[in-house]
């Protein structure tokens, strides 16, 4: 291994090392309370070092949401790719590949529909915009791709797969904001997985063809 090679895989090894404390430290403190110095002191480096990977909390956490995005198209690539199953079993794999993101990280998720509408994006380095946005995007594709699959099978109502691809993503972070907004009042009622589970079995009755 090269001394080039070393020092990329030290980079990154330490920026994952910054990427797990503010983990850390956003679920426990929550955004808006969480600094770069409680950032630094939970991975146990310096606050000047932390600059030195990332330019901002904001951008930070948008590293945090770009994981999630990742990991999110992953799931569905395989589901696109998955030849054995039918529009109905994909259907129902798309909605629990969203439930286990959701559990992956619930805050990060959370604030990624907040992130998507607000200013946050304008503090944000150019390339990791183009990243979110790009990823983002690639993970939308997949959806719409495998209704297109149902469509050309003729056993998927013939809309727009990308307009049925936004629809079960708005479906998706609207009921992760309802509920969240509801548990605020009460933390003892968690409904997201049978809110879902109940809105995806309407979805699949609409868009299906008897």
């Amino acid at each position: 291994m090269g001394i080039q090679e070393r020092k990329e895989r030290e980079k990154e090894r330490r920026r994952q090392q910054i990427m797990v404390a503010a983990k850390r430290v956003f679920m426990e403190k929550g955004f808006g309370r969480a600094t770069m110095e409680d950032i630094a002191r939970e991975a146990e480096l310096s606050a000047g070092t932390l600059y030195l990977y990332f330019k901002n909390k904001n951008e930070l956490y948008a590293s945090l949401t770009l994981r999630v995005l990742q990991y999110l198209f992953i799931r569905l690539e395989h589901l696109y790719n998955d030849s054995e199953s039918d529009l109905r079993e994909k259907i129902s794999n798309i909605k629990n590949a969203l439930i286990d993101v959701y559990e992956f990280d619930p805050l990060i998720l959370r604030n990624l529909f907040h992130l998507q509408s607000s200013e946050v994006l304008k503090h944000l380095s150019p390339e990791l915009v183009e990243e979110i946005i790009d990823i983002g995007q690639k993970a939308l594709e997949k959806i719409a791709l495998i209704f297109r699959q149902g469509i050309n099978k003729g056993i998927c109502s013939k809309h727009h797969p990308t307009a049925i691809a936004d629809i079960v993503w708005a479906l998706f972070s609207g009921v992760v904001l309802w509920e969240t907004s509801k548990s605020a009042i009460d933390e003892d009622k968690d409904y997201l997985r049978p809110t879902l589970e109940t809105a995806f079995e309407i979805f699949e009755r609409g868009i299906m063809i008897p």
